[in-house]
Order: structure tokens, then sequence, then C-alpha cells
């Protein structure tokens, strides 16, 4: 019988450049949550501190975090779905379905900006918000959650792509401020 060993998705991270630096996240487990029509998976998430986000939000309990993934659709990462939420919501395991990345450092607006339409201004997209959108060509899941900081999200088979993608816009971004 072959003997299996997971690999990572992406390597060569974490990788800075100028002031910024871009890194792979471990999410520990990630489950859709899509509520049935007529339900509350309220009761449910209380037992781990979340609430169901409401849309363009994510909320925080400690390693959990819960962040809003489309219409009636809602991602819950760094917890395991607590086996109530089934009476509720249908759940689905997306954690080997999703590379994570972390965008951190005083320019990396900038480089996001370079790489997708959403408007990242703070009163647009402040700390606390979640989006679906496009990362280059590749559907995309952006969080942030912190001043200088972004999640990003893409499925598993961009990986590389967006690694790419993302330090390509770093050294054009660090090669700008050097001017």
């Amino acid at each position: 019988m072959a003997d299996l060993k997971a690999t990572p998705a992406v390597g060569g991270l974490p990788v800075t450049i100028g002031r910024m630096t871009l890194e792979a996240v471990d999410t520990g487990p990630v489950t859709s949550i899509a509520p049935y029509p007529g339900s509350d998976p309220k009761t449910a998430l209380s037992a781990l501190g979340l609430t169901f986000p409401k849309p363009g939000t994510m909320n925080v309990h400690g390693a959990a975090r819960i962040f809003w993934a489309g219409r009636d659709l809602a991602f819950l990462m760094g917890a395991d779905a607590p086996d109530a939420l089934s009476v509720d919501a249908a759940l689905t395991d997306q954690t080997d379905g999703w590379v994570w990345l972390h965008l951190s450092g005083p320019d990396a607006r900038a480089v996001l900006a370079r790489l997708t339409p959403l408007d990242l201004r703070d009163a647009a997209f402040a700390v606390g918000h979640s989006a679906r959108s496009m990362i280059s060509h590749m559907q995309a899941i952006m969080l942030r959650p912190a001043p200088d900081a972004y999640d990003v999200a893409v499925f598993r088979s961009m990986a590389g792509t967006v690694v790419h993608e993302m330090t390509e816009a770093m050294a054009t971004v660090a090669a700008r401020a050097q001017v």
C-alpha cells in the first residue's frame, strides 16, 4: 500500500518584501454553514461564543472565527462545528479546499489594491470585515483582521498562482517606495 503524506499547498513562505510579509496560515478546521430556511443557528453557535455574521462581517471568539462567505453562507474557522449545528444548517468541511494567506505590513493595502477591485479604504473595508471578490483572476475570500493585515483565501488549486501574483505585487510596491 502507498504511504501517502500530506503536503502543504504552498512553499517558500513566509516571504518579506519591503514593508510587507506574506505567510501561509494554518486555519485549523474550516466548515461552511448554510442555515436551512426558517432555522436559526444562534443557539448552536453560542456554544462557541459566536453569532452568525451579518453580510460583510466576521465575529471572533478566541481562536474561533465565523465570517460571511456569501448569501446565507458563513465559514467557521479555527474550531469544530458543534454537533447541534447540523440541526439548523448544512455543514460542509472546507479545510482542504482553500489555501489561506496572511498579508501584513504598512503597505499591505497597496499590494491588494493592485490585485482586487474591492474598495480597501478603512471606511469601506474596516477591521472585522469580510468579502467575496477576485484576486487577479481568481475567486477569493478576503478578511481584515487588523489595521495593517488581510487574510486571503483562494481555492487550493490556485495556491501557486496566488502566491506568485501577491509576491509580484509586493515587489512592485516595494520598488515604488525606493524611488
